[in-house]
C-alpha cells in the first residue's frame, strides 16, 4: 500500500522542484503523477521539443527515492494545433463547436487528432523508455468529463455509418432491428444514419442507444492507441486510465487495456450533485461512504483486481455547488476507506494549491505559499500506517450494466428514476451489512459468487437470460429488481411481457407497470411487515413464482410486488418495484440467509466496517464517536474499540462478530 501526489512542475519556478520533492518523500510519498496537461510546455510550437524540466523533475523523484507516473497530454492540445486542424474539436448536437480555452474538447474520432496523439504519445514514451525512475503510464486524463463521451461533427458521423455496417450484414436488417416503421424512419443506406440530432420530439431510442455504444467504443478506440504506444516502448510500464465516479463511460470496455483501473475520488463534492437526497452536514464534511465505496468496488471488480485512487480529495475543491472544508481526519479517513476496498495506492490531488488557471480554489496537500495545509499532514500519516494486502475477496457479486443505464436514461418515465441511485439502494444495503462486493458486468463469470444482486438488467439477451439460469440452476442465489428484461438489446421491447427471457426464471410476468411521485403513499407487505418504496411499481403476476409481497396502496393494491422462484438447486428473486432503505434490507438478508453468505448487524449511515486479508477496518464518517464490540481474541492494529468522529479503527481479524455498542 502506498501514498503519492499529483505534481505540476511546469506551474512552479525551477528553484522550488526539489524543496517540492524532498518534503514529498519526507511524508512518505512513493509516486508522483506528472504531466497530463503539459503538452504545450512539451512542444511550444510544432516538432520543437522541451524536455528539461521534465527530464529534471523525474531525475528529482528518482534521487528521492520515489517513482514517477508521467500521464499522455491529450486531454489539452495546444492552441497552434487546434489553429492549424480545427477539425479537431468535438461538436455539440446542435452542430456548436467545443472551442479551445479549456480541456477534454478534442474528438475521439477524428483522424487528425490520432494522427497528433500517436505523434506526442510516441515521442514521450521514446523520451523516457529506459528511464528507471519512471514506472508507468495514465492515459490521458479522465476520459468523458465534461460530458465529452459524445461528439457529433463530421468525423464521428461517418464513424458512425461504419460501425453499423460492421454489426448489420445489411441496412434491412438494421431497420428489422430497431424497428424504424415507426414515424417512417427506415433508413436506405448506412450513410444516412447521421448522430442522433435535436429533434421536435425525442430521437428513436434504438438508434440513441446505438449512438452511446459507438462513442464508449471510440473512447475505448483511442484509448488502445494510448496503451499500445505505451507498451511498445516498454512493455513492463503499468498502464492505468483515471476514470471518474458515477460517470456513463463503460470502464469495462476500457479495462482490457489497462493493467488495472484508477479513479478520481471527490467525496465531498460527489455528495451534493450525485445522490438524490440533501446532503447531511456529516456528509458535507467527510462525504458518504457508500456513495464512494461503491465506485472503488467497481473499479477492482471491472478488472478483478486491485486499483488505484490516482486523485483523492485534498481540503476544500472548486467545483461543486458547495466548497465546505473537510472534517478534521477526512483525507486520512478517505485513504483507509479506500484501501480497504481494495486500493494499491491513494494519490492526493495535488501537491500545492494553484495560483491561475480554472482550479486556484481547489485545494492542495500544501498552500499556494508552500506551507503545509491539513491534507498534508494526514497524507503523511495515512502513509505511515497503511501496510501491503492480498485482494478483497467478496462473496457476493453485484451486476451492473452500462447498456442499461444508456437505455433507462433515454426512457425514465419518471423525473425520479435514477440507474445509479436504484443500484445504489441494494449496494448501500450490503454494505450496511458489512458485506465485501465485487461490482460486475453481465458478462462476468458468476459461478464463483454465492450470491449475485442484479438490481436493473433493463436490456436482457438470450445469452445473458441462458447465463443466469445456469447460475441458479446450479446452485447460486439470485436478487433480480425493477424494471429486469422489459426491453431486448435494441431497445425494444420484448415481444412476450417483461421480463422476457427471464419469465421462466423468475416464475413471474408483468401485468401492468406505474411511476409514482414523491408525494404519494407508496407501501407494500413482505414477509409479513410494511415496508415504503418509491418511483417504480411492476405488478407481477406469478406463474410458478411463489408471492411474496404485495402493494397495499392506490391502485396497484392487492397485486403481488415480489415473487421467490425456486430453479434447479437455487433461488431467484424478483422485486417489482424500488424498494426503500428498509425493504431492500430485509429483501438482501434474505437472499445472504438463502446463499449461507455471512453478515454483520445492520450498522447505520456513515459507519461502516470492511474486511481485505483477514483484517476488518471500521471506518467512522460522522461527527459522533462509535463504540465496538469484537470477539475477544480480536486486537486492533490501529486505534481502539470506541472509534472517534471521522476516525478508523483497523482490527486484527476478520469481520464475523463486529458490531456496535447498544447506546
Amino acid at each position: 500500500m502506498t501514498v503519492g501526489v499529483c505534481y505540476f512542475p511546469e506551474h512552479w519556478s525551477r528553484e522550488r522542484w526539489e524543496t517540492d520533492i524532498s518534503q514529498m518523500a519526507e511524508a512518505g510519498i512513493e509516486y508522483v503523477r506528472m504531466g497530463e496537461f503539459a503538452w504545450r510546455r512539451i512542444e511550444p510550437e510544432r516538432g520543437t521539443f522541451d524536455f528539461a524540466w521534465l527530464d529534471e523533475t523525474v531525475e528529482l523523484i528518482g534521487k528521492s527515492g520515489m517513482k514517477a507516473v508521467l500521464c499522455t497530454p491529450t486531454a489539452t492540445p495546444p492552441k497552434w494545433l487546434v489553429d492549424e486542424h480545427p477539425d479537431v474539436r468535438q461538436r455539440e448536437q446542435d452542430g456548436t463547436p467545443r472551442e479551445w480555452g479549456s480541456r477534454r474538447f478534442p474528438c475521439f474520432n477524428s483522424p487528425t487528432y490520432r494522427s497528433e496523439t500517436e505523434r506526442i504519445v510516441s515521442v514521450l514514451t521514446d523520451r523516457y523508455a529506459d528511464n528507471p525512475h519512471v514506472a508507468g503510464w495514465q492515459t490521458d486524463n479522465e476520459f468523458g468529463c465534461h460530458e465529452t463521451v459524445t461528439c457529433y461533427c463530421e468525423d464521428c458521423g461517418e464513424a458512425f455509418s461504419e460501425w453499423l455496417a460492421d454489426r448489420y450484414e445489411s441496412v434491412a436488417d438494421l431497420n428489422d432491428a430497431w424497428g424504424t416503421t415507426f414515424w417512417s424512419q427506415q433508413y436506405d443506406d448506412f450513410e444516412s444514419i447521421d448522430p442522433p440530432k435535436p429533434t421536435p420530439a425525442a430521437n428513436h431510442p434504438s438508434r440513441v442507444l446505438a449512438y452511446e455504444r459507438f462513442s464508449n467504443d471510440s473512447v475505448a478506440g483511442y484509448n488502445r492507441l494510448h496503451a499500445a504506444l505505451i507498451r511498445e516502448a516498454n512493455d513492463e510500464w503499468f498502464v492505468t486510465h483515471n476514470f471518474m465516479g458515477g460517470f456513463s463511460l463503460d470502464a469495462f470496455r476500457l479495462a482490457d487495456d489497462l493493467d488495472f483501473l484508477s479513479w478520481d475520488s471527490y467525496p465531498t463534492g460527489f455528495v451534493q450533485d450525485r445522490q438524490p437526497d440533501t446532503p447531511t452536514v456529516d456528509e458535507l464534511r467527510a462525504g458518504n461512504p457508500d456513495q464512494v465505496s461503491m465506485n472503488h468496488d467497481l473499479q477492482r471488480g471491472a478488472k478483478g483486481k486491485p486499483f488505484w485512487v490516482m486523485e483523492q480529495q485534498p481540503g476544500d475543491i472548486n467545483w461543486p455547488p458547495q466548497s465546505p472544508q473537510p472534517a478534521d481526519g477526512a483525507m486520512r479517513l478517505w485513504a483507509h476507506h479506500a484501501v480497504a476496498h481494495g486500493a494499491d495506492a491513494v494519490v492526493y490531488f495535488r501537491w500545492r494549491r494553484c495560483r491561475q488557471g480554472q482550479e486556484q480554489y481547489h485545494a492542495g496537500l500544501r498552500r499556494q505559499d508552500g506551507s503545509p495545509d491539513r491534507g498534508y499532514r494526514e497524507a503523511s500519516t495515512a502513509a505511515d500506517e497503511l501496510f501491503d494486502l492480498d485482494s478483497v475477496d467478496a462473496s457476493v457479486a453485484l451486476v451492473h450494466d452500462y447498456e442499461s443505464l444508456w437505455a433507462t436514461r433515454s426512457q425514465p418515465l419518471s423525473p425520479d428514476w435514477d440507474y445509479w441511485n436504484h443500484l445504489r439502494t441494494y449496494y448501500d444495503a450490503l454494505r450496511a451489512r458489512g458485506v465485501q462486493v465485487d461490482i460486475v458486468s453481465p458478462e462476468a463469470t458468476l459461478e464463483r459468487y454465492d450470491a449475485v444482486v442484479a438490481p436493473t438488467l433493463y436490456l436482457v439477451a438470450d445469452e445473458l437470460s441462458t447465463a443466469l439460469t445456469d447460475y441458479v440452476d446450479s446452485g447460486g442465489c439470485l436478487l433480480l429488481g425493477a424494471r429486469t428484461g422489459e426491453k431486448d438489446p435494441y431497445n425494444r421491447l420484448h415481444e412476450s411481457l417483461a421480463p422476457g427471457p427471464l419469465t421462466a426464471l423468475t416464475g413471474a410476468q408483468v401485468a401492468r407497470h406505474e411511476t409514482l411521485p414523491d408525494h404519494v403513499e407508496t407501501r407494500l407487505s413482505y414477509d409479513g411487515a410494511t415496508y415504503e418504496f418509491r418511483t417504480w411499481a411492476s405488478w407481477l403476476a406469478p406463474e410458478v413464482g411463489v408471492p411474496r409481497g404485495e402493494y397495499r396502496t392506490g391502485e396497484a393494491a392487492g397485486n403481488t410486488a415480489i415473487v421467490r422462484n425456486a430453479a434447479g438447486d437455487g433461488s431467484v428473486t424478483y422485486c417489482g418495484c424500488w424498494p426503500g432503505d428498509d425493504l431492500a434490507d430485509a429483501l438482501v438478508t434474505e437472499l445472504l440467509d438463502a446463499a449461507g453468505v455471512e453478515y454483520t448487524e445492520r450498522f447505520p449511515d456513515g459507519v461502516r466496517v470492511m474486511e481485505r486479508d483477514g483484517y476488518t477496518w471500521a471506518l467512522n464518517f460522522t461527527s459522533d464517536p462509535v463504540t465496538l464490540t469484537v470477539p475477544d481474541s480480536t486486537g486492533f492494529l490501529l486505534g481502539e474499540s470506541t472509534v472517534d468522529a471521522f476516525d478508523t479503527a483497523v482490527l486484527d481479524g476478520s469481520i464475523r462478530g463486529v458490531g456496535l455498542a447498544s447506546e
